[in-house]
Order: C-alpha cells, then structure tokens, then sequence
C-alpha cells in the first residue's frame, strides 16, 4: 500500500465531515463573532473551506512564501464557501491520490519571506498543515454553530443534538 493509499480513506473522512459543518453556517450570521479579536464566522468558515488548497500548494511545489499568497475573499454565501471547499478538496484530492512515496517523502518548507517555519516532509506537512489545520478551525467552528444555537452534526460519533 501506499502513502496516499493509506491517507486517502482518512482525508476524505475528514473533509465530509468537514462540509457537513459548513453546510450548516448561518449565511445571516457571516459576520458575528463571540470576541472583538475572533474571526467572523464567515471569516472563519471561509479559512476552513480554503484550507485544501494547502495540500495542493505542498504537492505543487518544494517551498510556500506566505508573502507569495494573495489573500482570499470571504465567500459571501454559503453556497460560494461550499462550491470553494469541494473544488478545493477535489482538486487536493486528485493531487493526492496521483503522489508517489518518494514525492510525498521530499522535504518541504513553509516560510514568510526570509523566515522559515517549518522544513518537514510533504506527508508530514498535509497531515500537520492541512488534516490537523482542519481540525483545529473546525473544532473552533463548531463552538461558534454552537453558540448560535445551531445543531451539531455527528463528527466522530453522534452530538448532542443528533442522537442515532
């Protein structure tokens, strides 16, 4: 098997559970935040649904300068925010599925002009910078669905609010 065989079933887990969260941000709500220095949850769910474009740009290249990187708009709807994630998720997905063991092995860097981040291998960094990226602004947009009075979907397992 390999690396991308072996990461695939998880990356698709992650990225329908991850539009299914999406699916459910109020559009009427894009702009509340719970603190002045949050992000809006537009803001916020637009991040989320841009963050498969990570695993593209490490299949794409050795190096990301982040000084290199326009900025994204915030989707104005949410049928814009889910049509930006499922391209991007497709579009990872392919690259994904299409990499050899010895792509996904090479070195890997992320900096800001002349400041290194991080030099890891690309496998290392998908999982780290795209998987776990995911979870962490996920999990942050559920506590805002949340505090909106907005129903959970089942994430890893059934939520208070959708009981089987």
């Amino acid at each position: 098997m390999t690396i991308s065989e072996a990461l695939l079933p998880e990356y698709d887990h992650e990225m329908a559970t991850t539009r299914r969260l999406l699916e459910r941000v109020p559009e009427a709500r894009f702009e509340w935040r719970p603190h002045e220095r949050s992000m809006t949850i537009g803001k916020l769910a637009g991040h989320l649904a841009g963050i498969p474009f990570w695993c593209t740009a490490t299949l794409d290249a050795t190096e990301l300068d982040l000084d290199t990187m326009p900025m994204q708009p915030t989707p104005a709807t949410r049928a814009d925010l889910l049509a930006v994630f499922d391209a991007k998720v497709a579009k990872a997905r392919a690259g994904l599925a299409a990499a050899s063991d010895p792509e996904l092995l090479a070195p890997w860097t992320l900096k800001k002009g002349g400041q290194v981040f991080f030099t890891m291998p690309r496998i290392s960094a998908i999982r780290s910078f795209v998987m776990n990226h995911s979870i962490h602004h996920r999990g942050q947009l559920s506590v805002y669905l949340r505090l909106n009075d907005v129903p959970l979907p089942p994430i890893y397992g059934p939520t208070a609010d959708e009981q089987p």
